[in-house]
């Protein structure tokens, strides 16, 4: 058994399948972590690929489809794996379909991760995504950001937008600790699924929570910075461009036992 495979639609690929998706660029996914065969956020998963679907092709794939989908990846892999799925159309790129015609879901599973484990450093970049809502794919501009903000000695990039403010990292959210609440920055972004389940966690913890403009003049301000994704709730951030963040530990401990209280399902 293998962590590593590729199925369309439920179904083994072939490489003549895959072929005109090494030229597509027009489709969005979502990625997880796997760990027992549950994910935790799921729903949020589903919301993600289905809103989506519906702004870029007119349609989704039925929640349950996409279920059956991502069983079928599951039951060819071990019980811990990282997976993807994204959502494309077989027409291809700069085809207009209509609501006709069903998008297809490209699976792909992987070794399970936990990412790195920290503290980083992250250089501020003046950048702003076009669609931040949809994570889709194709944004040679955040690979392009991460390599150059390595390349000056960091560990990744942090995005400004126009108006200065701080809204996510290339592959990350962002979320700061005031010393009493969680401070989640306003601007146009992804909003991440474990953000999501950070965020619901918190109301169901009692912790207060906010949101806020950011910018690199509020830093010093602020009591602790970490980001996260699908690879981990939290990892701390103890610099952003000059500005030193302190680690906040138990704000780090707080993000880990929100993710932890939300309860996994399988697909």
């Amino acid at each position: 058994m293998t962590a590593s495979l590729v199925q369309r639609n439920g179904e083994a690929v072939t490489a003549e399948e895959l072929t005109p998706l090494a030229f597509a660029g027009y489709a969005h996914f979502t990625a997880m972590q796997v760990r027992a065969g549950t994910v935790r956020g799921l729903d949020l998963h589903l919301e993600r690929l289905r809103a989506a679907s519906v702004e870029l092709f007119g349609r989704a794939v039925p929640d349950e489809r996409v279920r059956s989908y991502l069983r079928a990846a599951l039951r060819a892999g071990p019980a811990d794996l990282s997976l993807t799925a994204t959502v494309y159309s077989s027409a291809g790129d700069l085809v207009v379909t209509g609501a006709d015609v069903e998008p297809e879901v490209l699976v792909r599973t992987g070794a399970a991760t936990s990412g790195p484990r920290g503290p980083l450093t992250l250089q501020p970049v003046e950048y702003e995504r076009f669609l931040p809502s949809i994570k889709h794919v194709g944004e040679v501009a955040k690979t392009y950001a991460l390599r150059q903000a390595i390349g000056q000695g960091f560990d990744d990039a942090a995005f400004l937008d126009r108006q200065g403010r701080l809204s996510e990292a290339s592959i990350w959210n962002l979320a700061f600790w005031d010393g009493t609440a969680v401070v989640w920055p306003v601007a146009e972004m992804l909003a991440g699924t474990t953000m999501g389940i950070v965020r619901r966690q918190l109301v169901r913890l009692g912790v207060a929570q906010r949101d806020q403009e950011v910018t690199i003049a509020d830093l010093p301000a602020m009591a602790g910075c970490a980001v996260m994704n699908s690879w981990t709730p939290g990892v701390t951030v103890h610099r952003i461009g000059s500005v030193s963040m302190p680690e906040a530990p138990s704000f780090l401990a707080l993000l880990h036992r929100a993710y932890q209280a939300d309860p996994p399902s399988a697909p």
